[in-house]
């Protein structure tokens, strides 16, 4: 007769099934059940010092992979340290399955030690979130967990687990029956379609109308694995791409059609192209503000396409001309099997259609946007400028790479100055901006790819917010490279406070700070301060130079800023390329004067 099995080996068996290879967690009193079973479970499991920790670490693991990350923590304190991570991979479309103790059932609404309502706390972190009440439904709940995880719109699911359940016995028997459609494993991505062929034959209609298009890629692309067909519809028209933040990494930084960024922080080339433009086709992209800027200015000369899984990013912050609801790597290779059969039959051919010359002259005006104010900074400065570091690193990194960034000016310029060659090698808290993100998920995606080069590139701010996981990296001897962007300050804050608040610089001082290299030295991580230029070079090549965890800390330039901004309530068109000039041009009068 089969062993009853407890509630804690049915949800370990659940997460092989999925083929869960790693969990992030940190154990308390509710989940040792879970614990105890996990001793010989065969799931690897690392424990990080904070939960938020290990919501960003299962955040960077499905970034870099593609599969759900899994994280664990105990009830109450330990479940609502994980909201920022989850509230983080919601507003980035990750799939994450968060585990969470719950004291027992009996106990609860009674204020128990370390009780918290944590389905309804994380009912607006999460996109589905499901309270297990017996331990025979366990399986199902877990598959439904990460089906949901994945399908459609991506995000993070909570899976809340009373204690008594988590001990409570079962016959597998009765465990199966109440959990019925096994997949063995295998993660179903539905994705919904909305679209018609005729929505296909206009957008293609649409494409070939224009002269002055642009493809504006986000994070979808990345999700539904997109890039590919966004590349072939990019050559096959000589359409050029901008990523939004998210999309980072979809389309090759270095390829003759990519304009880089578009936005806040854009360049003034990708931002005049989106003023000028006459076809905008968004593909996985929200319009968010950071990207539109006032939207009433945004893109006013072009006709809108939209592409997105979500129906209701539909016309939600700008109105779009048509759309096509489903998933973006379906949608764009149905516009190119479209656009190749129109060019076989000659449709093309029509009065209607823009030539290639025109499409040629479009590339030539935003070359010449580019060669009018390139992305550029004081190469020749005697201080170390912290665009330099981010060059450098691109330079002497694999092409392979997967680079975790933390939130701030950092994170901009890493935008800007670091090349892509790959999907899925840029990681990033996007959409909400959690500081203290870049290296817990740079440990992440190091787990799921323990052979490849993972840096992570953060500023001394966010970076204290979650270096007490050096120990994590200490004890699992992960190999990260952490390059910290070091200006001693709050640099966006401060910059703001500089540019729009009168240089009323209040409470960004960070002087106050350990020494990092140091610090790292005591956990028993090699460690190096990096001052001067003329250290930079050796310098990353040693950070880079093998398979060991290390970290640098590069002392940048404090009053370095991001350029260009548009600034907060402008147009795209309003954007100031280059900090303005007057003071150095007084004191070179100054100088005058005195001779």
């Amino acid at each position: 007769m089969p062993k009853p099995l407890s509630g804690s080996e049915l949800l370990l068996r659940s997460l092989v099934e999925q083929r869960v290879d790693v969990v992030f967690g940190l154990p308390g009193g509710a989940v040792l059940p879970l614990y105890d079973a996990l001793y010989s479970a065969g799931i690897r499991h690392l424990l990080v010092r904070h939960e938020q920790a290990a919501a960003f670490a299962a955040d960077g693991y499905a970034r870099a992979s593609g599969k759900p990350g899994v994280c664990l923590a105990t009830s109450g304190p330990g479940a609502t340290n994980l909201l920022t991570g989850l509230t983080s991979a919601l507003m980035d479309s990750i799939p994450v399955v968060a585990l969470t103790g719950q004291v027992p059932a009996s106990l609860i609404g009674k204020d128990a030690f370390q009780e918290a309502d944590t389905v309804g706390l994380s009912l607006p972190a999460t996109k589905h979130c499901f309270a297990v009440r017996t331990a025979a439904e366990i399986p199902s709940i877990i598959r439904r967990a990460f089906h949901t995880a994945v399908s459609g719109r991506p995000g993070p699911v909570l899976v809340d687990l009373p204690k008594s359940v988590l001990v409570e016995k079962v016959e597998e028997d009765i465990a199966q029956a109440a959990s019925p459609g096994s997949n063995d494993g295998q993660l179903t991505r539905r994705r919904s379609r909305e679209w018609l062929p005729a929505d296909i034959e206009r957008a293609a209609a649409m494409l070939l109308e224009s002269r002055r298009a642009v493809l504006y890629a986000g994070g979808g692309v990345v999700h539904a694995e997109a890039w590919k067909e966004l590349r072939e519809l990019a050559e096959l028209l000589q359409i050029p791409v901008t990523t939004t933040l998210m999309g980072m990494s979809a389309f090759p930084s270095r390829h003759p059609l990519s304009l880089g960024m578009l936005g806040m922080h854009g360049s003034y080339a990708t931002n005049m192209a989106i003023c000028e433009c006459d076809l905008l086709v968004a593909i996985g992209a929200r319009f968010d503000d950071r990207v539109t800027g006032r939207v009433d200015a945004f893109a006013v000369n072009a006709r809108k396409i939209q592409i997105d899984v979500d129906p209701s990013e539909v016309n939600k912050n700008v109105r779009v001309d048509l759309a096509l609801v489903g998933d973006a790597r379906e949608a764009l290779a149905a516009i190119v099997d479209c656009l190749k059969h129109r060019a076989r039959c000659a449709d093309s051919g029509s009065d209607r259609t823009a030539s290639l010359e025109d499409r040629r002259r479009w590339l030539e005006q935003i070359d010449r946007w580019r060669a009018e104010h390139p992305l550029t900074y004081d190469k020749y400065a005697h201080n170390l400028k912290p665009q330099h570091v981010i060059e450098t690193l691109s330079r002497y990194a694999e092409e392979d790479a997967i680079v975790a960034v933390d939130v701030g000016q950092h994170q901009m310029w890493a935008a800007q100055f670091y090349d892509f060659y790959h999907p899925r090698t840029w990681l990033s808290s996007s959409g909400l901006g959690a500081m203290g993100y870049g290296f817990p998920a740079a440990m992440g995606a190091q787990v799921a790819f323990p052979d490849r080069q993972v840096i992570a590139i953060v500023g001394d701010g966010g970076f204290q917010m979650t270096l007490n996981d050096l120990a994590t990296v200490a004890q699992y001897r992960i190999p990260v490279k952490i390059a910290i962007i070091n200006n001693r300050a709050l640099g966006m804050v401060r910059q703001w406070q500089e540019i729009f608040f009168e240089k009323r610089y209040c409470d960004i001082d960070l002087n106050f700070a350990p020494d990092f290299a140091k610090l790292a030295e005591s956990y028993g991580i090699r460690g190096m301060r990096v001052e001067h230029r003329t250290e930079l070079r050796d310098a990353i090549r040693e950070l880079l130079s093998d398979r060991e965890p290390r970290l640098a800390d590069f002392w940048v330039d404090p009053a370095e800023n991001v350029y260009p901004i548009v600034p907060p309530g402008g147009a795209l068109a309003d954007m100031v390329v280059e900090p303005p000039r007057v003071l150095v041009e007084e004191e070179a009068l100054d100088d005058l004067w005195a001779v």
